[in-house]
């Protein structure tokens, strides 16, 4: 595994047990420094794209793809939420793969992907499992985390991977590929200027319900992925963006 494009730097590496991460790094407009795309690749009986990217990456991505599996044999698009970089190259993957369809939350599903995917999606209810063959990932709502009322992510349970979609944004060209280094501060000093966290009520709860399903690796949409403790790390951003427990009394609550 490695550069699969010499002139875009379009990369693959395994992060997690058949668990590969497409990463292409571009320029931020205005010369103001390095960024990055990333896709999850599930290896397996019945392969899984975890974001489907920008329609103007899709050669780049599907010759990432093809290195590991051809592309055709994948059978699920899924993704967090509906933005350009999640899902705009959403049917030309259904194109390429006939056998596959979107995957996406509920409201997601109801409110956009119904009308603008070319397949029906696979709308998966808070909770709901989805077995691929070796690996299972379960669907975890999470309204407004970090925005878009459709948000959710997917728990890769085999393998304890937490396919993250925003959360971590990091900037840079997103290396190494996994790294068990502070991300949290380069993600946090990345997000203030421009906040894009919508700091919802339920913003703490919603970390909390991610930290209970124990990750020990999150593979974020942009950036490098990070191996570790995610449940602590979680709760560090919640903390962070001021929805960590406090202490009345000396009794901790949230």
């Amino acid at each position: 595994m490695g550069t699969t494009n010499t002139q875009s730097g379009t990369n693959i590496h395994e992060i997690a047990a058949g668990i590969y991460r497409i990463n292409t790094p571009v320029a931020l407009p205005g010369d103001i420094g390095a960024f990055s795309f990333n896709q999850y690749l599930i290896d397996d009986d019945e392969p899984l794209l975890f974001h489907a990217g920008l329609r103007q990456l899709f050669p780049l991505v599907q010759e990432a793809v093809s290195s590991v599996l051809p592309p055709a044999r994948l059978r699920h698009i899924a993704f967090s939420h509906v933005e350009a970089d999640e899902c705009g190259a959403l049917n030309a993957w259904l194109a390429a793969a006939p056998q596959s369809a979107p995957v996406c939350g509920a409201v997601a599903a109801m409110v956009s992907v119904n009308d603008l995917a070319d397949r029906a999606p696979r709308a998966m209810a808070d909770g709901e499992t989805l077995s691929l063959g070796r690996h299972h990932v379960r669907w975890l709502d999470a309204p407004h985390l970090p925005h878009g009322w459709d948000c959710g992510f997917l728990m890769e349970e085999t393998t304890g991977t937490l396919l993250c979609g925003d959360l971590f944004t990091q900037p840079g060209r997103g290396e190494p590929a996994l790294t068990g280094a502070d991300v949290l501060g380069p993600s946090e000093a990345f997000r203030q200027p421009m906040d894009y966290f919508a700091h919802c009520p339920q913003t703490g709860a919603l970390l909390e319900k991610l930290a209970q399903a124990q990750p020990t690796t999150l593979a974020c949409m942009h950036g490098s992925a990070w191996r570790g403790d995610g449940a602590g790390l979680l709760r560090a951003l919640a903390v962070a963006l001021g929805h960590g427990p406090s202490r009345r009394g000396g009794v901790i609550v949230s």
